[in-house]
C-alpha cells in the first residue's frame, strides 16, 4: 500500500495556526500585565496595598522571563547563567517592594499610591529584565506598564468627569437622533389639524 506523507505545511496551514500561535506565544505577557492592572484598580479601591499580591506579580514575571527565554541559551551553563541573572534581578525588585511596604515608608504614603509605586517597580524591573535579556516583548511590558501608572492616577482623578462627559454625549444624541417613521407621523397629523 502507499501511503501519503503530509508535510507539515498540510497539517497545519500557516494563515490559520500563525495568528493562533502569535496569540498563545504573547500569553504570558498579557496575561502579567492584565494581573498588574487589576492589582492597582484593587488596590486603589480598596485602599489598602496587596503585599502577597505583588510578590507573586513579581516572582510570575520572573518566571516568564526566564521560560520565554529558556529556549534562546545556546547550553546548560548559558541557561544557569540567565537563570542565576534572573534570580538576582528579580530578588532586587522584591527587596525594593518590600522596602516600600515597610510601615515606616507607609506612613508617607497613601494606600492607593503604594499600589501605583509597587507597580512603578514591577515595570521598571521588567523593562530592565527586558533590557537583560534583549527581549522586545518584555521591555515593552514594562512600558505599558509604566505607562499604566500615570494612566489609572489620571482615571481616578478624572472619573467624575468623564462619567459626565458620557452623559452629556448620550443626551446629545439622544436630542439630535433622527426620529423614525413614528415621528414624522405625528408631525403629519399635527400639521393636518393645523
Amino acid at each position: 500500500m502507499n501511503e501519503i506523507e503530509l508535510s507539515p505545511e498540510a497539517t497545519n496551514p500557516p494563515a490559520a495556526s500563525g495568528g493562533v500561535s502569535f496569540l498563545y506565544r504573547q500569553l504570558p505577557y498579557l496575561i502579567v500585565l492584565v494581573l498588574a492592572i487589576v492589582g492597582v484598580a484593587y488596590t486603589n479601591m480598596s485602599h489598602e496595598p496587596l503585599v502577597g499580591y505583588w510578590e507573586f506579580l513579581t516572582l510570575a514575571m520572573g518566571a516568564v522571563c526566564v521560560v520565554t527565554e529558556w529556549p534562546k541559551a545556546d547550553d546548560r551553563q548559558a541557561r544557569v547563567r540567565r537563570i542565576i541573572r534572573q534570580v538576582l534581578h528579580w530578588g532586587a525588585i522584591l527587596v525594593a517592594m518590600n522596602i516600600m511596604l515597610l510601615s515606616g515608608v507607609q506612613q508617607l504614603l497613601p494606600s492607593p499610591a503604594t499600589g501605583l509605586v509597587l507597580l512603578m517597580l514591577l515595570a521598571l524591573g521588567t523593562f530592565l529584565a527586558g533590557l537583560n535579556l534583549s527581549c522586545l516583548q518584555i521591555c515593552f511590558l514594562g512600558v505599558a506598564m509604566a505607562f499604566a501608572v500615570p494612566a489609572l492616577a489620571w482615571f481616578k482623578q478624572s472619573a467624575l468627569f468623564l462619567l459626565l462627559g458620557v452623559v452629556f454625549l448620550i443626551g446629545l444624541g439622544l436630542t439630535f437622533w433622527p426620529r423614525g417613521r413614528g415621528g414624522e407621523r405625528a408631525r403629519k397629523l399635527g400639521d393636518n389639524e393645523a
